[in-house]
């Protein structure tokens, strides 16, 4: 972050630069304040959520029965890869803000641990985007590894 004393320009010259002498106008932005996109707040948007999980070891057959019961049990479920001692699942959930989905997410594992019969591991990873992040990524060469189609595949 470069600072410039008042009354100074830091110009980095171009198109958009100021004048000499011309002085650069600071706003802040309250706590709490968001970034007004023009659509209502309150509609569903879809957000792409990675959640990785490890623990002790455990039976690779008995992960991918879990990950394979969590998946039928929640159809939303895009892809899961697992090995014995950690997974990753990806999958779209519609929420109305990041913080939504995220806390939706944060509860997945534990919430379904019993009925789908999953290890006893902990959350130690959470990545959650919007849908223009997630296509961003995608054309850009940067997304979710493509290699695997969706369902349950190992490491």
């Amino acid at each position: 972050m470069r600072r410039v004393r008042p009354g100074t320009t830091a110009s980095r010259g171009g198109a958009g630069s100021r004048a000499a002498g011309e002085e650069r106008t600071l706003t802040s932005v309250a706590a709490g304040d968001r970034f007004d996109s023009g659509e209502p707040r309150d509609l569903p948007r879809l957000w792409h959520v990675t959640l990785s999980v490890s623990g002790e070891r455990a039976p690779i057959e008995d992960v991918r029965r879990a990950l394979e019961q969590l998946a039928h049990d929640h159809p939303f479920l895009l892809t899961s890869r697992y090995a014995d001692d950690h997974a990753e699942i990806r999958y779209w959930e519609e929420a109305r803000d990041l913080h939504d989905a995220a806390a939706v997410a944060l509860r997945l594992w534990g919430e379904h641990r019993r009925t789908a019969g999953l290890p006893p591991w902990e959350i130690v990873g959470l990545e959650v985007i919007d849908r223009a992040t997630y296509h961003h990524r995608v054309a850009e060469g940067h997304g979710p590894v493509g290699a695997h189609p969706v369902g349950v595949h190992p490491f």
